[in-house]
């Protein structure tokens, strides 16, 4: 089948973004995987391959807001 044919449920979510079938489902009921391509089937969402893969996870990447403007102590 085409990739833009294609559809995704959770298992294969999960498994391409090296989480749990589990934590998908979590990510999806508090808002934080996008939209799904298709809801015709209830309880069954799925989602096209590129529309996993063209989305940036929250918490994924550098926190620049982490850093301190403190100096890095010294030791000895």
């Amino acid at each position: 089948m085409p990739d833009d044919q294609q559809l995704w449920g959770y298992a294969e979510v999960a498994a391409h973004l090296g989480i749990s079938v589990g934590a998908a489902r979590n990510r999806r009921n508090r808002g934080t995987l996008p939209a799904p391509d298709d809801t015709s089937v209830p309880d069954r969402p799925r989602w096209k391959p590129a529309t996993i893969r063209g989305w940036k996870p929250l918490g994924q990447g550098h926190r620049s807001d982490l850093r301190s403007n403190q100096p890095e102590p010294t030791f000895g």
